[in-house]
Order: structure tokens, then C-alpha cells, then sequence
């Protein structure tokens, strides 16, 4: 009688050879998959490479610390929503000052990006929660900067008469909260019994953007952009 040799279910199951490049954006992907889903603290190095079928010092191979992981991550987060086209969009419309299109375009982006990724506001939320240095990571790179691109718009539409005088990065964290709130209330609430908004993304992105604009606009500056027609 011949004994099968025991296979010891904590090792990982040998994985396919790939090119560096691929192995690389694979552990990106599984780390991204666990971090959603167990936080940072309840996530290793180890249960990556178990998921990825690599050796642990594979990890390491691409990633020299965890940091660096962590700056893969966000920069694929970056990248993965059309973050140019967003730019040039926002640009021409600023160029314009075509406040509406400035702010429809955020909203939209936004409320887009979010409905196709399912695990960017997850590890936003855990890291923040956590205290992880992930969550300054993104606040600093992505989050800020955005807030201070459009607060210098605010700042130039009040300089310009067409805004009344309020406090501008105030002004773009109300505007930024209720996309975000429509965000999350259709990720965790929605499910919990939230408030339904049978809406679309383009339709809410044009409804916060007609409560913005309603409680920004100076109404005797004559060059006040009436709402496009579709």
C-alpha cells in the first residue's frame, strides 16, 4: 500500500510564472482585494503571498517596504479613473469659467469612479480608522490637492464678482460632502435602509451642482452661467 504525501494546506499552491511587470501588478491587486476587506492590522505580507500563490520574499522583491506597496496602491487608484481626461476637462472649463461644467465634471467623476471601484473608499475608510499611514498618503497626493485646485477657482470666481465672498476651501468641502455622502450612502447604507435616490450619477452630479451654485452665485454679476440645456 503507497501513502499520498500530505499537502500542507498553509503553503501556497505554486503560481504560474509570470513577467515581472505582471507579477508585480498581481500582488497590487490582491493586496488592494485583502485590504477592503480585513483592514490594514488584519491584513500580512503572508496572507498576500498565500492569495497570490508567491513566496512572501516575492513581495518584498517588488516592493522594498510597505510603504512602497502602499504607493502602488494609490497611484493605480490615481491612474485607474481617467484622472488625465478629468484634468483636461476641468482645465478648459476653468480656462472658460464655465462654473457649472468645473463642478458638474468633479461630481461626476467622482460619484463614477467610486460606482466601478468597489474597494477605493474601503481602504480610505479602514486607513483612516486604522490611523494607517496610508490614509495621510492619500489625503496629501489626491484628496488635497483636488480640494485646493477647485478653492483656487472659488477664490477667482469671488475675486471676479460672480461668487459671493465665503471661505473657499469651506465652500468645496460642503460641495465635495454631498458627493461623498451620495457615495456612501449607496456603498454601506443603501443595503441598511438608507434613503433610496433613484437617480443617476449625471443627474445627481447636476442636482449638487445646481444646490452649489444656487448658494454660491452672486446674483448681480451679470455674467452668471444659466443651466445648460441637454
Amino acid at each position: 500500500m503507497t501513502l499520498k504525501k500530505r499537502v500542507d494546506s498553509a503553503e501556497p499552491k505554486p503560481a504560474p510564472r509570470m513577467a515581472a511587470e505582471d507579477r508585480r501588478q498581481q500582488i497590487i491587486e490582491v493586496a488592494v482585494r485583502l485590504f477592503s476587506q480585513k483592514g490594514f492590522r488584519g491584513t500580512t505580507t503572508k496572507e498576500i503571498a498565500m492569495a497570490a500563490g508567491v513566496n512572501e520574499a516575492i513581495i518584498f522583491r517588488h516592493f522594498a517596504t510597505k510603504s512602497d506597496l502602499y504607493a502602488a496602491i494609490i497611484d493605480q487608484k490615481a491612474n485607474s479613473g481617467g484622472m488625465q481626461t478629468l484634468q483636461l476637462s476641468l482645465a478648459e472649463a476653468m480656462e472658460r469659467n464655465d462654473d457649472r461644467q468645473v463642478f458638474e465634471t468633479m461630481a461626476f467623476h467622482v460619484l463614477e469612479f467610486h460606482e466601478r471601484d468597489d474597494t477605493a473608499m474601503r481602504l480610505l475608510l479602514y486607513s483612516a480608522l486604522e490611523g494607517h499611514e496610508l490614509a495621510e498618503m492619500i489625503t496629501r497626493n489626491y484628496i488635497s490637492k483636488t480640494h485646493q485646485q477647485l478653492a483656487e477657482y472659488v477664490r477667482k470666481r469671488i475675486a471676479a464678482g460672480a461668487f459671493r465672498r465665503v471661505e473657499p476651501i469651506m465652500a468645496v468641502r460642503c460641495f465635495m460632502g454631498m458627493v461623498i455622502g451620495q457615495v456612501m450612502n449607496k456603498k454601506f447604507f443603501q443595503r441598511a435602509g438608507g434613503v433610496i435616490l433613484d437617480i443617476t450619477n449625471r443627474q445627481a452630479a447636476e442636482r449638487f451642482t445646481d444646490l452649489f451654485l444656487a448658494s454660491m452665485t452672486n446674483h448681480n454679476y451679470n455674467g452668471y452661467r444659466t443651466r445648460r440645456k441637454r
